[in-house]
C-alpha cells in the first residue's frame, strides 16, 4: 500500500501526487483542500534536516518494516563507524609498541629512562657467581630527570609515617586456643639426650597400614612420592616396641634457615646439609608454618585442605631414623651418649610470610595481626635457633623480579612497577601502621614487585619480640659471596658443629655456587639508574634501623 506524503491517502502504482484522487479529484478545490492549503502536513526528518515538502518518500503500512528499513541504515553506518574505529585503535597500537622501543612516542611516558650504567657488583637471587659479572651498558639514553622528584615525593611521604613500634606478644593461652590440634600433638617435654626436640608418639596402625597414606606432601606433588614410598619401606624397621606397643620417634628442627627470599638461602642449605651432622628436611622448602598449614600452596589458587601438623612432622622421619639409631644402640644406651645430629629446616618465606592472618584471624588490631609465624614456634621451641641471610633489599628486589616475572621483562618494566609498587604503599601507609601494611595480603598481592621483603628490620624486630637476639645469626649474601669460608665457620660454631678435617671443608666451601642467575635474565643487564636511586631512597631508613639494631653498618649497604 502507498501514500501520499502530504494527505496519506492512496496513490496510483505510479506513484505520482498528482493523480491522488482526493488532492487531485474531479472535485477538488485547491482552496478548501486543507493539504494544498498546507495544513496538517507531516513533517520529516532526515539526519536532523527536516525535508522540502515537495520530497516524496516511500512509506509503507507495515510499521515493522519501516523501522527495520531505517535501523538497518543506522546499523550499516554503525558498523563502518566501528570498524574504522577498530582499524584506528589497531594502527595506534602498532605505532605505540614500536615507538615506545626507540623513543618515538609523540605522547611521552609518564615515566622517563635514564642510560643503562654498568654495575660491578650486581648479583642474582641467592646467587654468588653472578657478583663478579659486568655488564655493558645500553645504548638506549631517555631522559629520567622528570621521573626521579615526582617519585622522591612519594618516599618523602612514606618516611614521614614510619614507626618502629613494639607489638604485643600474645600469650600462651590465645595461641592455645588458635591452634588446638598442633598443641596436642607437640607436646611441651622433649627427650634430654638429644640436640633437637625429638619424642616418641604411640603409632596405633599394623603392618598393613600406610602411615604416609594422607599425607598432603606426598598426594600434591610428584616429586615427593619417591621419598615417600621410601619410608615406606623402612618404616617399619624404626618403629621402637615396648610393652607390646609400637612408637615412633617424632622431631622438630633445631634450628631454622628463616630467610630472605633471593638472599643465597638455596646455596646456604646446599652447603649445609654437606655436613656430616647436620640432617635437613625431606624437601628443602616445606613452607609449612607460613602456608601449607593454612591449605595454601599457591594464594592466587586459593584454598585447599590445610596440612595437619602429622605430615609436617613426617619431613623429618629420615632423620629422626638416624637419630635413634643412636639412641638405640648399645654404646648410646651404656654411656647415655648424647646424638650429635641436628635437623634443619629451610623456608625463606619463615621470616617474612603472614598474608595467611586474616582469614584465619579475626581478632586484629587496627589491621596487624595478632598472632606471627614466630608466636608459634617459640610456643614449642624457645630455644630454637634461626639463620637469616640477607643482600641488598635495592639488588634483592631486581634479582627477585627477574625471577619472577614470566614475561616481557625489562629494566624499564621493572622500573614502572616500582613505581606504581610505591604509590600503592604509600597509599597504605597514610592509613594504617607500617606493620598494617607490611603484614597486608591484599597490599602484597596487589604491589607488582615485592618491595615489602625488603624491610628487613620490620619482620627482625618482630622475632626480637619473642627470641634472644643470640638465638638468631644474620649474615650477608655479600660476605659469603667474597669469604665463603668465613661466612661457614661462622655458622658452624653457632650451630654448636664440630671441626671438620680439610677434605670436609673444601667440599662444603669450594662446591659451585647454587641458583645461580639463568642465562636469559643476564642478558637483560642491570637496573637502571633512576630506579637505583628510587629504591637506595626508600630502603634508606630501614637500612639505617637494621644497622643500628645490629651494631653493623655493613648492613646499610652504602656503595663505596
Amino acid at each position: 500500500m502507498r501514500y501520499c506524503i502530504n494527505c496519506c491517502i492512496h496513490l496510483l502504482p505510479n506513484d505520482l501526487h498528482r493523480q491522488c484522487f482526493r488532492c487531485r479529484g474531479p472535485d477538488h478545490n485547491n482552496q478548501k483542500c486543507p493539504v494544498c492549503r498546507g495544513e496538517n502536513k507531516i513533517a520529516l526528518y532526515t539526519d536532523s534536516k527536516q525535508m522540502k515538502w515537495l520530497a516524496v518518500l516511500e512509506v509503507r503500512t507495515d510499521h515493522c518494516e519501516s523501522w527495520n528499513g531505517l535501523f538497518c541504515l543506522r546499523k550499516g553506518k554503525l558498523c563502518s563507524l566501528m570498524f574504522g574505529l577498530i582499524i584506528m585503535t589497531l594502527v595506534m597500537v602498532s605505532y605505540m609498541l614500536t615507538g615506545a622501543k626507540h623513543g618515538l612516542l609523540l605522547i611521552p611516558s609518564p615515566f622517563h629512562y635514564g642510560a643503562f650504567a654498568s654495575n660491578p657488583s650486581l648479583m642474582d637471587n641467592e646467587s654468588l657467581s653472578d657478583m663478579k659479572d659486568h655488564y655493558q651498558p645500553s645504548k638506549m639514553n631517555i631522559s629520567y630527570v622528570k621521573d626521579y622528584p615526582s617519585i622522591k615525593l612519594i618516599i618523602d611521604t612514606i618516611t614521614s609515617k614510619i614507626e618502629f613500634i613494639t607489638r604485643q606478644r600474645p600469650d600462651l593461652e590465645e595461641l592455645r586456643k588458635q591452634e588446638p590440634h598442633m598443641f596436642s600433638v607437640i607436646p611441651n617435654k622433649f627427650l634430654p639426650n638429644s640436640k633437637n626436640p625429638c619424642w616418641y608418639e604411640e603409632y596405633r596402625g599394623n603392618t598393613t597400614t600406610d602411615p604416609y597414606a594422607t599425607n598432603s606432601y606426598a598426594l600434591y606433588s610428584k616429586r615427593f612420592r619417591i621419598i615417600f614410598d621410601y619410608l615406606r619401606k623402612v618404616f617399619w624397621n624404626h618403629l621402637y616396641h615396648y610393652e607390646d606397643k609400637h612408637y615412633r620417634l617424632r622431631c622438630l628442627p633445631h634450628f631454622y634457615i628463616i630467610g630472605q627470599p633471593k638472599c643465597g638461602t638455596t646455596d646456604l642449605y646446599d652447603r649445609l646439609r654437606l655436613h656430616p651432622d647436620v640432617r635437613f628436611s625431606a624437601i628443602k622448602e616445606p613452607h609449612w608454618w607460613t602456608r601449607k598449614r593454612f591449605g595454601i600452596i599457591r594464594l592466587r589458587d586459593g584454598f585447599h585442605d590445610r596440612y595437619p601438623v602429622e605430615d609436617y612432622l613426617d619431613l623429618f622421619d629420615l632423620a629422626a631414623h638416624q637419630i635413634q639409631s643412636v639412641l638405640q644402640s648399645e654404646e648410646g644406651k651404656e654411656r647415655g651418649k648424647r646424638n650429635n645430629i641436628i635437623i634443619g629446616e629451610a623456608s625463606a618465606s619463615t621470616m617474612w610470610d603472614n598474608n595467611a592472618w586474616i582469614f584465619f584471624y579475626d581478632n586484629s588490631t587496627e589491621g596487624e595481626p595478632p598472632f606471627l609465624i614466630q608466636d608459634f614456634i617459640h610456643a614449642f621451641q624457645p630455644n630454637a635457633k634461626l639463620i637469616i641471610m640477607l643482600r641488598d633489599p635495592v639488588e634483592r628486589l631486581y634479582s627477585d623480579y627477574l625471577y619472577f616475572a614470566s614475561a616481557n621483562k625489562s629494566a624499564e618494566d621493572f622500573h614502572e612497577k616500582v613505581a606504581e609498587s610505591l604509590q600503592l604503599f604509600e597509599g597504605c601507609v597514610l592509613d594504617y601502621s607500617l606493620r598494617a601494611c607490611v603484614y597486608n595480603n591484599t597490599l602484597n598481592n596487589a604491589m607488582p614487585v615485592r618491595l615489602q621483603v625488603g624491610l628487613y628490620v620490620v619482620y627482625l624486630l618482630d622475632w626480637l619480640t619473642v627470641f634472644n637476639k643470640d638465638q638468631i645469626l644474620v649474615l650477608r649474601l655479600e660476605d659469603h659471596a667474597s669469604n665463603m669460608r668465613y661466612t661457614m665457620h661462622m655458622v658452624f660454631q653457632f650451630l654448636d658443629l664440630g671441626p671438620l678435617s680439610e677434605k670436609q671443608e673444601a667440599l662444603i666451601t669450594k662446591s659451585p655456587a647454587s641458583n645461580t642467575r639463568r642465562p636469559e635474565d643476564r642478558s637483560l643487564g642491570p637496573m637502571l639508574p633512576t630506579t637505583k636511586a628510587i629504591l637506595r631512597d626508600f630502603y634508606r631508613p630501614f637500612n639505617t634501623k637494621l644497622a643500628q639494631v645490629l651494631f653493623d653498618d655493613a648492613f646499610l649497604w652504602k656503595r663505596t
